[in-house]
């Protein structure tokens, strides 16, 4: 078992299946790893070695017995904790909910059951999966450095994710908690298009906001992943009543001759050079894979950006109607980057104010609608800033011109629902990881998938380990 915990989750699906290992196998060494590793690591809100050994030997019977239920079968993965599991905690990184157990599955975590998927527990995120995570909580720290950040919202997926301690994981995004941790642990996060995953069951932050999608090693394995929880839901009706495709199916056809978008002004001015000189790398791979680069101009995003904090105040004053401010003691403190500051800011904004955000929201999205028109992909940074360390992160949240910087590659695709993947392209001098995005028309994830694949046949970051 030396070594398993590292390999993708498309690999350890092959070894299951050829019988190289069985899920239960799988399973306790990963169960065995988490008791090991995670109590420096703080990925896991709640461990659940029972649910994972019944799931694990089932999975097992089933393939003995002729019953193979795809790409998930028999894996074990791990979920943001603000997915409902029944009979188990969901707190959504608050304290105020820590003896919240539901009586039913999230619709994801269903169908990741369903998918014949090993549930090794609830991973740790911020508070409410806003920025910040409560003081009450211990934070999850990046394995390549614990001085600098993990990520935020889903910091346990992404860390469980690059450490070995799950195959892949869930995640949500409502203005990068999918795309940061990605890129802070070195993993591949893709964010779908919104409405492609059930929120049913969910524990929402700002819901026309939130995206539900995989955390994972590598392309393949979010296209695994999310063909196994993507599709309409009868208990959502905010998703989206479109087929399902086989995400895995082109994979291997690569991308030559697709038009790949990059405005330069916006990928690089501002952007710390280490990302600048690895986004320039990733170019040159797609280009010499046989991409066509086009120079195009993103569409005006400053007001979608500067937007996005109004619009999820208000939408998470909403959500936290019945406990905030009744029990706003039971929260963080009311400050920049905590949810209760976040709360506290929806409370000042007007209608006028909100009917102004929904026509810029309308704006952008139309206009970079227009623009996949010429393209197929477009190839932007994750975030401005390399060596992120944590210390980092706190002043940014004090100067709200660096946080509006911060967001600008995060939080407007968030505004148009658009799919995103994060690649993992490299590492600053100090040894923390590099990443860029590709953005991709609505509902277009398999070829998002697709490209990824194609970036990673030709290069091997996602294939670096930060522990042993």
């Amino acid at each position: 078992m030396t070594g398993w915990h590292y390999a993708t989750l498309t690999e350890a699906a092959d070894a299951i299946r050829s019988r190289k290992l069985s899920s239960v196998e799988l399973t306790d060494a990963l169960l065995d790893r988490i008791a090991q590793v995670d109590p420096t690591l703080h990925a896991y809100a709640t461990v659940t070695p029972e649910v994972a050994r019944t799931q694990a030997r089932r999975a097992d019977k089933d393939l003995a017995e002729g019953r193979d239920r795809g790409p998930l079968h028999g894996i074990p993965i791990a979920v943001k904790d603000i997915c409902n599991t029944a009979g188990i905690v969901t707190a959504a990184g608050m304290p105020i909910h820590a003896s919240h157990v539901p009586d039913f599955d999230a619709t994801v975590v269903k169908r990741l059951a369903d998918a014949g998927a090993v549930l090794l527990g609830k991973l740790q995120l911020t508070e409410g999966a806003f920025a910040k995570h409560h003081p009450g909580i211990a934070v999850p720290r990046n394995p390549w450095h614990a001085a600098y950040y993990a990520g935020a919202s889903s910091s346990g997926s992404g860390v469980a994710t690059a450490a070995g301690l799950a195959f892949g994981a869930i995640g949500s995004d409502t203005g990068g908690s999918i795309r940061f941790p990605a890129a802070a642990n070195g993993i591949t996060g893709l964010k779908p298009t919104w409405g492609r995953v059930s929120r049913h069951g969910v524990f929402p932050l700002a819901p026309s906001l939130d995206h539900i999608g995989p955390m994972t090693r590598s392309a393949a394995d979010a296209g695994a992943m999310l063909g196994a929880i993507a599709g309409h839901d009868p208990s959502d009706p905010t998703t989206l009543v479109a087929p399902v495709p086989d995400y895995l199916a082109d994979l291997d056809k690569g991308v030559r001759g697709l038009r790949v978008g990059i405005d330069l002004s916006y990928a690089e001015d501002g952007v710390d050079a280490d990302i600048v000189g690895a986004l320039r790398d990733a170019r040159r791979v797609l280009e010499d894979q046989g991409a066509v680069i086009r120079d195009v101009r993103v569409p005006d995003h400053d007001a979608v950006t500067a937007a996005w904090g109004s619009l999820a105040g208000v939408e998470t004053g909403i959500v936290h109607a019945a406990t905030y401010p009744a029990r706003s003691s039971d929260y963080g403190p009311p400050a920049s980057g905590t949810i209760a500051g976040l709360i506290e800011h929806g409370r000042t904004v007007t209608a006028i104010d909100l009917m102004n955000i929904h026509y810029a929201r309308l704006a952008f999205g139309g206009a970079l609608a227009a623009l996949f028109r010429d393209i197929d992909l477009l190839l932007i940074p994750t975030q401005p800033l390399a060596d992120f360390t944590v210390a980092r992160e706190a002043a940014l949240f004090t100067q709200p011109d660096e946080l509006g910087a911060f967001l600008r590659f995060a939080a407007p695709f968030d505004m148009s629902g658009s799919p995103t993947l994060t690649l993992p392209c490299g590492f600053t001098a100090r040894g923390l990881p590099l990443s860029f995005q590709l953005v991709s028309r609505h509902l277009d994830e398999a070829l998002l998938v697709r490209a990824g694949h194609a970036y990673q046949q030709a290069t091997d970051w996602h294939r670096k380990q930060p522990l042993r």
